[in-house]
């Protein structure tokens, strides 16, 4: 798939300030600090499409981006974050799920891993609920550039072990690096063809 052109459109505070259009969306969520906000620039060929922040947790909102004027790649707030508060966390919970439970246009939603940790409970516990909604779902591990394959591969085996109990289908799993830029075709290919192309 080829990216002649990607914008930002809009930012939602809840479902219903979400774009009312019939835009096949395709959403991407993990845990703060795992390089969404990078895989998404490396993905749509802009250096500063997603804002990369130092701070984790930086994503607060639905983050629309209208890619080809055809599809959408929605950023959506991170989960776990570690310097808001209490209720504030719960809200982002609150939004996330009301958008990947109710949200029409949703076509697959990827979940961010950092490949270079054993499975963490929270992105055990995140993919396990999203396979109860019945969102279709695929998993990126990131950041692979920064050790070895066999690491990298063991991590992936050991983190499908974790969830495979919990799910009914084991989801599509990717690799990628927003360094270089290993991956994009795959995840680009998978969007393409649940588009039709």
């Amino acid at each position: 798939m080829q990216i002649k052109s990607a914008e930002f459109v809009t930012s939602a505070k809840n479902v219903a300030d979400c774009p009312a259009w019939d835009r096949a969306e395709f959403a991407f969520i993990g845990r703060s600090n795992v390089g969404k906000s990078s895989l998404i620039n490396m993905l749509s060929n802009r250096h500063s499409l997603a804002k990369v922040s130092a701070t984790p947790g930086k994503t607060r909102l639905l983050n629309f981006f209208l890619i080809n004027e055809k599809w959408s790649l929605v950023d959506l707030p991170g989960y776990g974050f570690a310097r808001t508060g209490k209720n504030e966390k719960i809200n982002f919970n609150e939004l996330v799920g009301d958008y990947l439970e109710q949200r029409q246009n949703l076509r697959r939603v990827f979940v961010l891993i950092d490949s270079r940790h054993p499975p963490q409970r929270i992105d055990v516990s995140f993919a396990t609920w999203l396979g109860g909604t019945g969102a279709p779902f695929s998993l990126i591990f990131t950041k692979i550039d920064k050790q070895s394959a066999a690491k990298t591969q063991a991590n992936i085996a050991l983190f499908q072990e974790a969830i495979a109990p919990e799910l009914t289908t084991t989801p599509d799993t990717l690799i990628c690096s927003a360094q270089t830029r290993a991956g994009r075709s795959e995840i680009l290919g998978m969007i393409g063809h649940a588009l039709g192309g």
